[in-house]
C-alpha cells in the first residue's frame, strides 16, 4: 500500500498527485468497497496539503464514481459495476446457511418456493449464457492497456477474449444476446454508461498492485536510473507519477512505450534496472541484444508478473464457471 507523498517541486499539481495515488489504491484493490478513507484532517497531516485541497480531491473522486461521501461518517470507497459473488460479505464456510438465509429473505418478501426456484434457475442460466462472448473494453485513448488485459485473460482463463474500444462497444452489444464485459476500475463509470442491456454483465477488475516492484524501487540508491517500458502509455504515465511521488528527484525515471524504438534505446543505454510488462519483455531483450556492443553495462530487466490482480482472475474464473 502506498504511503501518500507529495513532491512539491514536481510540475504535476499536488492535487493531481494525490488523486492519482488514491485512484491507484482503489484500482489495484488495496482499498476495497467500503474502505473508509482518511479524513481531510488526517490526510492533511500526512501530505502537508491544505484541507480544502484534499476536499476538492475527494470531490473529484466522488464525481468519478470511486468514492461516496456519507454525511457525519466519512468518505468510503464505492462499489462499482456488478459485484461478484466472491466479493459478497459472507463467510467462506456455511454456504448452506447462506442459501437458507437468501430463501428465507425471499419468503419474507412474499415469494413462493416455486418462484424462488425459478429466480435461482434464471440467474444461474443467465450467468452461464454470459460466457458466450467475453469482451475487454477500454477507451481508445488507452487501447494498449486493454491489450495487456486481453492477453493476460486469454492466458489465465484459456478462453477467447476480444478487445474492443469503448467508443465502439454499443454497436458490438446490439447484435449479441449475452456476454460479459470486462474493464479496469479506472474506466468502470464510462463503461456502465454504455452497457445498459441486462443481457450483459459488467465485471470490473483490479490491476496488479506492483507491491514487489515498489519495494525494489524504494531500495534503489540515490542517482540511480530506472527505466519503465510498457505497451500502454497510460500505464507509463501513472507508473512514473507514482515512482516520483515515492522517490522524487532521488532517482531518474525514463519511460518508453515499447513501440517507440528511439526512446527504448535511450532507456536501455542509461537505466540500471528496467521494469517491464509481460508484453514488452521480449522486445526489450531483443533491443538489448542488438545494442549489446555499444552498451557500457547490461541493464537488469524486471518483468512484472501480471497486469490484472490474481484475486480478480480467480473471481472471474468462479463467475464464468471455469476450471
Amino acid at each position: 500500500m502506498l504511503k501518500f507523498q507529495i513532491q512539491s517541486e514536481s510540475d504535476i499539481p499536488a492535487s493531481q498527485q494525490l488523486f492519482e495515488q488514491i485512484q491507484f489504491e482503489i484500482a489495484s484493490g488495496q482499498y476495497s468497497h467500503g474502505h473508509r478513507l482518511p479524513s481531510t484532517r488526517q490526510l492533511a497531516m500526512i501530505t502537508g496539503l491544505h484541507r480544502n485541497t484534499i476536499s476538492k480531491v475527494y470531490q473529484q473522486l466522488e464525481e468519478a464514481g470511486l468514492v461516496k461521501s456519507v454525511a457525519g461518517s466519512g468518505i468510503y470507497v464505492q462499489a462499482q459495476g456488478y459485484e461478484s459473488i466472491a466479493d459478497a460479505k459472507f463467510p467462506v464456510v456455511g454456504q448452506n446457511n447462506i442459501v437458507k438465509e437468501c430463501i428465507d429473505e425471499l419468503l419474507d418478501l412474499g415469494c413462493t418456493l416455486t418462484q424462488i426456484k425459478e429466480l435461482f434457475l434464471t440467474e444461474i442460466d443467465w450467468r452461464l449464457r454470459c460466457r458466450e462472448l467475453v469482451l475487454v473494453t477500454v477507451p481508445t485513448r488507452d487501447l494498449n492497456a486493454g491489450e495487456l488485459m486481453r492477453q493476460q485473460l486469454e492466458h489465465s482463463l484459456s478462453i477467447r477474449v476480444e478487445l474492443i474500444c469503448l467508443e465502439e462497444l454499443s454497436s458490438m452489444l446490439q447484435p449479441n444476446k449475452f456476454g460479459t464485459v470486462i474493464t479496469s476500475r479506472y474506466f468502470i463509470k464510462e463503461v456502465l454508461e454504455v452497457v445498459r442491456s441486462k443481457s450483459f454483465r459488467v465485471f470490473p477488475v483490479d490491476i496488479y498492485d506492483y507491491a514487489k516492484e515498489l519495494k525494489l524501487i524504494a531500495k534503489l540508491p540515490q542517482q540511480a536510473c530506472l527505466g519503465l517500458v510498457s505497451l500502454s502509455e497510460g500505464t507509463l504515465t501513472v507508473a512514473e507519477r507514482i515512482v516520483n511521488s515515492q522517490r522524487g528527484d532521488e532517482i531518474l525515471v525514463l519511460t518508453a512505450p515499447v513501440s517507440d524504438r528511439y526512446r527504448l534505446k535511450a532507456v536501455i543505454r542509461r537505466a540500471q534496472i528496467i521494469i517491464s510488462d509481460p508484453a514488452s519483455y521480449g522486445a526489450i531483450e531483443q533491443a538489448i541484444a542488438e545494442a549489446r556492443e555499444d552498451l557500457m553495462r547490461i541493464p537488469q530487466i524486471i518483468c512484472s508478473e501480471n497486469y490484472i490482480s490474481e484475486k480478480s482472475i480467480n473471481s472471474l474464473k468462479r463467475e464464468l464457471d471455469l476450471p
